[in-house]
């Protein structure tokens, strides 16, 4: 199997990056600019490493530097300067070393994030609509750009479904860890005896895949139903059918888009979804682990969950996978998940590594 991680090679980035370049500086190369949009990410993902492997080069020999510097001189003002620049080291380090970690055919695209609440009713609905916060705190410290494609308010609070699309620099390769049932336990909001609650609810990310891979889907195939939108008021949502719900026959897949524009946009955007499912499919067919691990987001229930989030009587978040347990709960929730991706894709490493 291929390891996750893999190794800077700043000469072969530099050609790789110099062929993009003659290729989009010949003649005609522009005519359809549309056509050049996967070169011209592959060209941005490129020019990202190179600038990160360079400061951390740069980072390195300005510490050594220093550090040489503080062997010869016992002064205090050199520590201080060469412990700030060990700090500085150290971080630009940890991002690459994520970096590499993303190594997967995939862990580059953009991601499609669905949440769907367990059973309990308004519980659940709720517990969802803060996973959604979450991931969508998150992408905002991150600069992503989200778009939601679906979204089923609660009957009370919360929500019964959402589906939105987040754009960025390796999306996929670092939602992928939030991939399975999320459970919470809680004094409940909604209990006016104030009991623990426990509530579960479902996250799947698969990758856009967009218009890169060609996925032949026949018309006669599909199933196409056009309906009212249920979500908050406003463009008329809730008084045209600009809602679509397509089913592919075949699989069975059933995906919907109704984000408040028009009926063909929305028809784009479950297409798109759809084409991001049957990819999710096939490549499931091929990868026995995945197969499973796709076919258990069934289960939503004890003993299935891949995080558990404690706000009673403790604050403790607990990833069973790697078994790491995190006591910052509430600056999770507000989206701080860069360090559970980080140790979840060292945890992923190590085991391929041993596989």
């Amino acid at each position: 199997m291929k390891p996750c991680g893999g190794v800077f090679d700043l000469q072969q980035l530099n050609s790789k990056l110099q062929v993009i370049e003659q290729t989009l500086a010949k003649p005609g190369a522009w005519d359809n600019p549309q056509e050049l949009t996967p070169l011209l990410q592959t060209k941005g993902r490129l020019e990202d490493e190179i600038t990160r492997y360079t400061n951390l080069q740069q980072a390195y020999t300005e510490f050594t530097d220093w550090l040489s510097l503080a062997r010869d001189e016992d002064d205090p003002e050199t520590l201080e300067v060469l412990e700030d620049l060990l700090a500085t080291f150290s971080s630009k380090l940890e991002v690459t070393e994520l970096v590499m970690l993303l190594a997967g055919k995939d862990d580059a695209r953009d991601a499609l994030l669905e949440i769907h609440p367990g059973a309990g009713g308004t519980e659940s609905q709720d517990w969802g609509e803060m996973l959604l916060r979450m991931y969508l705190r998150w992408a905002a410290q991150h600069g992503f750009k989200v778009e939601e494609l679906d979204y089923q308010p609660g009957d009370e609070a919360g929500l019964k479904r959402v589906t939105i699309r987040i754009a960025g620099a390796n999306a996929y390769g670092l939602l992928r860890s939030e991939k399975g049932p999320h459970r919470l336990i809680r004094i409940s909001p909604f209990d006016a005896s104030g009991r623990r609650h426990t509530s579960f609810a479902a996250v799947d990310v698969i990758p856009d895949v967009g218009d890169d891979i060609a996925i032949e889907i026949k018309e006669s195939d599909l199933r196409i139903d056009i309906f009212h939108s249920s979500g908050p008021g406003g463009q008329s949502v809730n008084t045209t059918s600009s809602a679509v719900r397509i089913t592919h026959l075949p699989t069975g897949v059933v995906v919907q888009c109704q984000n408040e524009r028009s009926q063909l946009q929305n028809r784009e955007g479950a297409m798109r979804v759809l084409r991001a499912r049957l990819y999710a499919l096939e490549e499931a067919k091929r990868n026995k682990e995945r197969q499973s691990a796709y076919a258990s987001k069934a289960a939503i229930d004890f003993g299935s969950q891949i995080r558990t989030y404690t706000l009673q009587p403790f604050r403790l978040v607990t990833d069973h996978r790697t078994g790491i347990k995190y006591t910052d709960a509430d600056a999770i929730l507000d989206g701080g998940l860069d360090h559970l991706q980080h140790d979840y894709l060292l945890y992923c490493h190590e085991i391929e590594q041993n596989t």
